[in-house]
């Protein structure tokens, strides 16, 4: 049974979209929380997926400068092994570190729109995963940056991501924490967490363009909704991405782990008490 998004829907899910796709608390959690709690329906998976293409349009223009060395790095250092550099070898790890989720994405990708979008999973994921963080900032020698971080590092952090699927995770969170787990900087960390986000996201939100349009449950969102909450996703994206990056650089992941604790504890709450449904 699908009914009709308002408006007011829109707007606001594409707002919370761009204000928390980069920050570790799971943009997909907070999407499903709020859906249940204000509108007391879930925008679906598919919705969230095509928004998030708002959010990475931020990250390629963030990025641009970055990602355009790193892609000419690499074409050229397949046809000379003389450049074949740090950007070349980056190029590389975001291949490698997007392969994961790719598979399991696909494989999985009717249980993420189904039953991982149970409210008390991500009420319980945003909790756990909270220790995880704590654990990692207090394990990590952040010493590596970049141009210092491995092959091996860049498995790490894809496989990281593959835990975003579940939302309450956190793609940020869980692939800056392996970061951190692996002696990376915590900036740095970010930084590569949002440039293996690109290949994964796009192809997401793309996959699921249909799907969005056409839903068999959930709600059913019209062209112009979609455009205009994506294009909110792009805006507060961009601006959440320099904030971010200039938050991590002087503070703790433990800011956030607090965050996701209370409001974890929160749904369950709600949840226990039967004031929203967890499916």
């Amino acid at each position: 049974m699908t009914e009709t998004m308002s408006w007011l829907q829109a707007v606001v899910l594409g707002a919370l979209q761009g204000l928390t796709e980069f920050l570790p608390i799971s943009s997909s959690g907070h999407l499903r929380i709020v859906s249940q709690i204000w509108f007391g329906q879930d925008a679906g998976a598919a919705f969230t997926a095509v928004t998030q293409l708002g959010t990475e349009l931020a990250v390629l223009i963030f990025f641009a400068k970055d990602i355009w060395r790193i892609v000419l790095a690499w074409f050229g250092g397949l046809r000379d092994p003389a450049r074949r550099g740090v950007d070349y070898r980056i190029g590389w790890y975001v291949i490698l570190a997007t392969i994961p989720i790719g598979v399991l994405g696909f494989v999985f990708r009717h249980q993420i729109s189904t039953a991982a979008r149970n409210l008390w999973l991500v009420a319980i994921m945003l909790i756990l995963f909270s220790f995880v963080f704590i654990a990692a900032e207090r394990v990590g020698s952040r010493s590596k940056s970049l141009e210092t971080m491995t092959r091996r590092d860049a498995i790490a952090m894809g496989l990281a991501q593959c835990l975003a699927l579940i939302p309450g995770v956190s793609r940020s969170g869980s692939t800056a924490s392996a970061g951190l787990f692996v002696g990376m900087e915590r900036a740095a960390a970010f930084r590569f967490s949002f440039l293996i986000a690109i290949p994964a996201v796009l192809a997401s939100g793309l996959f699921s363009l249909k799907d969005a349009f056409e839903p068999s449950d959930g709600v059913t969102a019209s062209g112009a909704q979609i455009f205009v909450a994506t294009a909110i996703a792009f805006v507060l994206g961009y601006v959440s991405i320099a904030w971010l990056l200039k938050f991590v650089s002087h503070h703790s992941l433990a800011w956030f782990a607090g965050y996701r604790i209370a409001l974890g504890l929160f749904v369950i709450a709600l949840l226990a008490t039967n004031t929203i449904s967890a499916t």
